[in-house]
């Protein structure tokens, strides 16, 4: 665990070796005003290694841990060995697994240390008991299922959109290694469309569906969600709407995880001032 400067944000990053974790502390040793302290990968066999070495910057004096619990609490007793004051407590920055991300946000809250969450898995109910253990500890706390600006504006054209389509589906294209499907930030895109409390693609016919899954994940609201997972695929979204005479498509691509970065660090200023949890760059922005 490196030490810090009482002028600079202390951030630790989850996930640290992987694509995302990797662009995140490239972004944050670039930034002025931020500082990598920690970071955490599962990657047994670069365990003490210098993170920055591993990466091709430089020497960052940070090793890598597998150590999930134990970096977080050492980056707690950093900010109260150093004297800093409250308001520069360390950040934690994940871009994991979504089998562990509900106990990551739960510990890094637990240690004092604001999390800023990428890893998509949470279901509502984790939601809303992260926002009330958040509220409880006084600990600002974000989960952006995605960092883009771009996918926020495609996000609320389609939850505008929604109020004048009856017949909407969703089609989101990432990487074949990323572990969940719908993705985290299609589902946020459903929801904003669904705060509207209609009932979406109501049946003109009969389907009779030939191949179990075709028709993509339906939601209650009657939205239908498809995924692809291809190679070369960085991050897609579409959605499509239909009515008698016209369709309406609203589509992001990402070329570059390049993309997210002003969002990450947009979160990582913005976390500590938060009250409770907060779902979703728009909330922040």
């Amino acid at each position: 665990m490196a030490s810090m400067t009482k002028q600079s944000i202390p951030v630790v990053v989850a996930g640290a070796l992987g694509k995302m974790g990797s662009e995140v502390i490239k972004t944050v040793v670039a930034s002025a005003d931020c500082e990598l302290i920690g970071a955490i990968d599962t990657a047994l066999d670069k365990e003490g290694s210098d993170v920055g070495e591993l990466l091709g910057i430089e020497s960052l004096d940070v090793p890598i841990t597998s150590d999930f619990e134990s970096s977080l609490c050492s980056a707690s007793q950093l900010n109260r060995n150093e004297g800093s004051k409250e308001g520069n407590a360390p950040i934690l920055v994940d871009f994991t697994h979504p089998s562990v991300v509900y106990e990551h946000t739960r510990t890094a809250i637990a240690y004092g240390v604001h999390p800023v969450i990428g890893t998509t898995g949470l279901d509502s109910n984790q939601l809303t008991d992260l926002n009330i253990f958040a509220e409880k500890a006084s600990i600002g706390s974000a989960v952006i299922p995605n960092f883009s600006v771009g996918m926020v504006l495609l996000q609320q054209a389609a939850a505008a959109a929604a109020r004048f389509y009856d017949f909407a589906e969703l089609i989101e294209s990432h990487h074949n290694e990323k572990a969940d499907a719908p993705s985290g930030t299609c589902i946020k895109t459903a929801e904003l469309m669904e705060e509207l409390g209609k009932e979406f693609n109501k049946e003109n016919i009969k389907e009779e569906v030939t191949i179990e899954g075709c028709r993509g994940g339906l939601r209650n609201s009657g939205l239908q969600l498809h995924s692809i997972r291809l190679p070369g695929i960085v991050a897609q979204q579409e959605v499509l709407f239909g009515s008698p005479g016209e369709t309406y498509s609203l589509k992001h691509i990402t070329i570059d995880r390049s993309a997210y970065m002003p969002g990450v660090l947009l979160a990582i200023r913005k976390v500590r001032n938060i009250k409770g949890l907060v779902y979703g760059l728009e909330r922040i922005i």
